[in-house]
């Protein structure tokens, strides 16, 4: 039997799509090359914006080809799924089940194996048992870079989201496990840790050091937190801040990043830790949403546009090569041009390297819902290249700072560029400030120990320089991105 898995949404579905892989692997189910060989098709939904359901509902006539092909196909929905959305569903899928509970999609087939719950640990706040969290049964889509949740669901609220209906309260994830997870991946070469959660910076999770792998940590012996040892800390709720430090003491070459922030739980400690470590890279990815104060107050954000300035003027004091990103919703219900332009001067005064503009649309069962939704689709096209403009402006300043330095870059694509007689190539990846790069890679070549030397007329495999930290030198800027050749 085999299975196929489409993602919608955030980092955490594609995580979760990840674990979804493997628990349907232990159960016996292959692969499948396309949704057209598959006998069990996941849809693992996102329905933070209408879009996205919108393309869920476009697939049906196709998955109707399927079945009469197949009378043996399911086809299965999981994911962030909204009641009204899940009876919408109801005719249309085999099985619509929450995301704890994955272990139910492999009843349908008599030829796979049952999978049980794979620890005790309740899944958005549900008292479900679920496979996810348990890392062995992730089948990691990534060789070198390693999506790890670390909580999940969300308390704020905000006017015009849906998370808190469909994944549930905030719920963190114990430390010790989160941290023994982290270790094997660094002990199995992965380069980029990333850390999961609808909120990272109220984590509250639980620490027990009685069975802890880790017992060579530096701040083992002695380790002061807040004037306690390590050892005092055992059995209490830790937070974030020494998360990340706990997280940055393992052994090891690699990165750590997180998604993501809310300006309200951010804090002068996490800044400062993010600072001090140096696994963590200066990348701060914090949402904004809107520059105005009254719009911020009907999303129910809990900041206002001076606390959040305050913030970006925090992090760039603590970290000064930090690269900030932010989500900007454009045309929220009731927005003016007078509330619009001071979301505009906002982004200049914070000087984003980047921003997700998202143009405003309305979900069933949100607070935001009932407001009349009178900014018209004409008005957020413009007011988007309005924004558009102020990144590009910004994005572009910062970027030509790294002109003529040399960084450290991880490359996650690989395109051989045939135009040059196959003897060059390109590479695509990240800085550790998230910037991307396109690495002109001559005619270099990795010799049989992993080092890097310089060829002439010799065909190389760009794929052998994936996943490893290169050094390269930048030699132009542009708004979205950087370019660099590799240096010895």
């Amino acid at each position: 039997m085999k299975y196929s898995i489409k993602t919608y949404g955030c980092q955490m579905n594609y995580s979760d799509s990840e674990r979804i892989a493997g628990v349907l692997e232990t159960a016996g189910y292959e692969k499948a090359l396309s949704e057209d060989s598959a006998d069990l098709i996941i849809i693992n939904a996102c329905s933070v914006r209408q879009s996205a359901i919108n393309k869920i509902s476009g697939r049906f006539k196709k998955y109707k080809k399927l079945k009469k092909i197949n009378p043996d196909l399911k086809i299965v929905l999981t994911g962030c799924v909204l009641e009204s959305d899940r009876k919408k569903f109801e005719k249309m899928f085999d099985l619509i089940v929450g995301i704890g509970e994955m272990e139910k999609m492999c009843w349908f087939h008599s030829s796979v194996r049952a999978v049980e719950p794979a620890c005790k640990i309740p899944h958005s706040g549900s008292t479900e048992l679920s496979p996810l969290w348990s890392q062995r049964y992730s089948l990691r889509q990534n060789k070198f870079s390693a999506y790890v949740p670390i909580m999940t669901g969300c308390n704020n609220f905000c006017s015009y989201c849906v998370v808190p209906y469909t994944r549930g309260r905030e719920y963190s994830r114990p430390a010790e496990e989160i941290i023994n997870e982290v270790t094997e991946l660094i002990k199995r070469g992965y380069k980029e840790i990333i850390l999961l959660g609808q909120n990272v910076n109220s984590y509250e999770g639980k620490l027990e050091i009685g069975n802890w792998k880790l017992r060579n940590l530096k701040y083992q012996k002695p380790s002061v937190f807040n004037n306690l040892t390590i050892e005092q800390f055992n059995n209490r709720t830790i937070s974030f801040s020494i998360l990340l430090k706990l997280i940055s003491d393992i052994p090891g070459d690699f990165w750590i990043r997180f998604l993501t922030s809310h300006p309200k739980d951010m804090s002068e400690e996490l800044i400062k830790i993010v600072a001090e470590c140096e696994k963590v890279t200066p990348y701060i990815h914090i949402a904004l949403q809107s520059g105005d104060d009254e719009i911020l107050k009907k999303m129910n954000r809990k900041y206002t546009a001076e606390h959040f300035l305050g913030l970006v003027k925090m992090i760039r004091k603590y970290i000064p090569n930090v690269s900030i990103s932010t989500d900007i919703i454009i045309g929220f219900p009731g927005e003016t041009e007078r509330q619009f332009q001071n979301t505009v001067e906002i982004m200049k005064k914070a000087k984003f390297d980047m921003a997700y503009l998202n143009k405003y649309s309305p979900r069933a069962g949100t607070a935001a819902e009932k407001l009349n939704n009178n900014v018209s689709r004409a008005e957020k096209k413009r007011r988007e290249k309005i924004l558009t403009e102020v990144l590009r402006e910004t994005a572009l300043e910062n970027n030509e700072k790294y002109v003529g330095k040399t960084v450290k870059v991880l490359p996650d694509e690989t395109e051989i560029n045939k135009l040059r007689n196959w003897d060059t190539g390109i590479l695509f990846g990240k800085t550790e400030n998230f910037k991307n790069v396109r690495i002109d890679i001559g005619n270099w070549k990795l010799d049989i120990n992993g080092n890097s030397k310089q060829y002439d007329n010799m065909y190389y495999h760009t794929e052998n320089l994936t996943g490893k930290f290169l050094n390269i030198k930048i030699t132009q800027a542009g708004a979205w991105g950087l370019e660099g050749e590799m240096m010895e």
